[in-house]
C-alpha cells in the first residue's frame, strides 16, 4: 500500500486484518517502517504491507523512510495507491504517480475517507484526474475507518495472488514480534500525549519483554530523545507526563495484544539516534 502521509494506509491495514497491528494517529508521517499484516481470503493467504507515507523528504532519516516505501514495490504482487479523497491531488501527487508507471504490476487506485465527503461527485473528478495520469486496473472508493468498500479490495487482491504455498501459519496476523508491537503502541501514546513535534524526534525501544508466572508480561521500554530539553518535556513536572504515557501504553498494550501488561518506562538522551545503524536496521531503513 503506497500513498502520501495520512492517506489512511495504517487504518486500512488494521481493517483488512481485523486487528490493530499498525499505530494510527491524526498526525502525518506516523509510520516509520514497514508493517506486515496477514489475512486469509478463500484459499489465498494475503500479505498486506503498510509503508511510510511518500513525500518530499529533506532530512536523511526521512529520505530513508521514503526510499523504504518505494522499495516495497519490488516485493509486491499488487500495488494499492491510496489517496485521501478529502484532498485534491497536487503536483506532488502527480510526481509520485510517474514513479508507478514502470511498476509492471496490477495497480489499483484507492480513494479513502469517502464518508467525510459532502459532495460525492468530486470522487468522479478525482478518478478522472488519476486515470489521465496512470492506467489503473481498478478503482475503489472506501472508508478504511468504517470498513465501507474494504471487502472489495480484499477480493481484488485475492484474484491476483500467485499460486504457491502459504508463507505463514493460518492464525498468524503479522510477522512483527510482540516486543516491537508493544514499542509501537507506546510510541503512539507519545503522539497522543505530547501533541507537538516532539514525537517525531523520539524513538521507543523494548529492552526487556518478560512473561511472568501469572500470565502477565513485564515490559521495560526506553524512550530515546535527542537532547535534555526533550527529555524534560517527556518526563513532565514531577514525572507526570511520563506517568501518563505509561498508563496509556499499559492500557493499549493490554487491550491490543490481549494480555496483562506491566509497563516500565525510562527516558534516555541519544543525540544522534536517527543516524544509529542499529536503530535504522531495526526500522528496516
Amino acid at each position: 500500500m503506497l500513498g502520501a502521509p495520512n492517506a489512511g494506509k495504517s487504518t486500512l491495514l488494521n481493517t483488512l486484518i481485523g486487528q490493530k497491528i499498525a499505530i494510527v494517529t491524526p498526525k502525518a508521517q506516523t509510520t516509520r517502517s514497514r508493517m506486515l499484516g496477514i489475512t486469509i481470503e478463500g484459499d489465498a493467504q494475503i500479505i498486506f504491507i503498510d509503508v511510510p507515507g511518500i513525500f518530499q523528504a529533506k532530512r536523511a532519516f526521512e529520505q530513508a523512510m521514503v526510499q523504504s516505501a518505494w522499495s516495497a514495490r519490488a516485493d509486491a504482487d499488487v500495488i494499492l495507491w491510496m489517496h485521501d479523497a478529502t484532498k485534491n491531488p497536487s503536483e506532488e501527487t502527480e510526481a509520485m504517480l510517474t514513479r508507478l508507471m514502470d511498476a509492471g504490476k496490477p495497480t489499483a487506485l484507492v480513494l479513502n475517507k469517502v464518508d467525510a465527503l459532502a459532495n460525492k461527485r468530486s470522487l468522479l473528478k478525482q478518478i478522472e484526474w488519476f486515470s489521465e495520469r496512470l492506467k489503473f486496473d481498478a478503482h475503489f472508493m472506501i472508508s478504511a475507518r468504517s470498513g465501507e468498500g474494504v471487502g472489495d479490495i480484499t477480493a481484488y487482491v485475492q484474484r491476483h495472488m500467485p499460486a504457491g504455498p502459504w508463507l505463514y501459519p493460518e492464525d498468524q496476523m503479522t510477522d512483527a514480534p510482540m516486543r516491537v508491537l508493544a514499542a509501537e503502541l507506546t510510541r503512539e501514546q507519545c503522539f497522543f500525549k505530547l501533541r507537538d513535534e516532539l514525537p517525531y524526534s523520539l524513538h521507543v525501544e523494548t529492552e526487556r519483554y518478560e512473561p511472568r508466572e501469572d500470565g502477565s508480561v513485564a515490559i521495560h521500554q526506553v524512550i530515546v530523545v535527542e537532547n535534555e530539553r526533550q527529555k524534560m518535556i517527556v518526563l513532565g513536572k514531577s514525572g507526570q507526563m511520563l506517568k501518563a504515557i505509561g498508563t496509556g501504553a499499559r492500557t493499549a498494550i493490554s487491550r491490543e495484544l490481549d494480555l496483562q501488561a506491566h509497563v516500565f518506562l525510562f527516558v534516555k538522551v541519544r543525540e544522534d539516534w536517527k543516524s544509529d545503524p542499529a536503530i535504522r536496521q531495526h526500522l528496516g531503513l
